[in-house]
């Protein structure tokens, strides 16, 4: 690989897309490429967005990507992956959680949460390349729905190539040992939720 692959993490404050950047970050360092990685918070803890870039390849100067150069989009909320969905690339890859959170204007009655319908036309606008995984479903069947983010990069596993072994060596060295099988478990069924053509 002599380009760089860039990855948009997005997510809604407590959604862990800073871990789920780690775990990516982490993989790419055992691929042997150069990794950089940067984070906006913004207004995080009071559930707004968390956005985080993220490039491997051989040599990488900066990790912010610019708009239209995302190849893989991994959206931890749905709306947010509409939000973000111009750092795509034409012909890049969106993961998208199937599921929604709410933000505060639509709670105070001054927005309206866009309909399904509308946010799906909105991606396949985008790209052809439209993943979408019931992350919380499969979480909250797990019995925890922290491991949401885990079940979407299983998700993105089963789009790139590096072999399960070493995503399970990664979750290892970034997930503590009492979490690790139900990561693990949330990781395999995400994967498992992708049908590759």
């Amino acid at each position: 690989m002599n380009n760089a692959i860039n990855f948009v993490l997005v997510g809604v404050g407590g959604q862990g897309t800073i871990l789920a950047s780690d775990v990516l970050a982490e993989l790419g360092l055992k691929l042997g490429y150069d990794v950089k990685k940067a984070e906006v918070h913004g207004m995080s803890q009071r559930g707004g967005s968390v956005v985080s870039h993220l490039r491997w390849g051989q040599q990488v100067f900066a990790p912010v990507i610019g708009r239209g150069e995302a190849d893989y989009l991994v959206a931890f909320e749905k709306l947010e992956a509409a939000r973000f969905v111009e750092w795509l690339r034409p012909g890049g890859t969106v993961v998208v959680n199937d599921y929604s959170i709410e933000p505060a204007t639509v709670n105070a009655g001054s927005a309206v949460y866009p309909q399904d319908g509308l946010l799906k036309a909105t991606l396949a606008n985008a790209t052809p390349h439209a993943v979408w995984v019931k992350g919380a479903e499969i979480a909250e069947a797990l019995g925890n729905p922290k491991v949401a983010n885990v079940a979407l990069l299983g998700a993105l596993s089963a789009l790139l190539e590096p072999d399960l072994e070493m995503w399970d060596e990664v979750l290892r060295l970034r997930i503590p040992a009492k979490y690790l099988e139900l990561n693990r478990k949330a990781f395999q069924a995400g994967r498992a939720a992708v049908k590759l053509d």
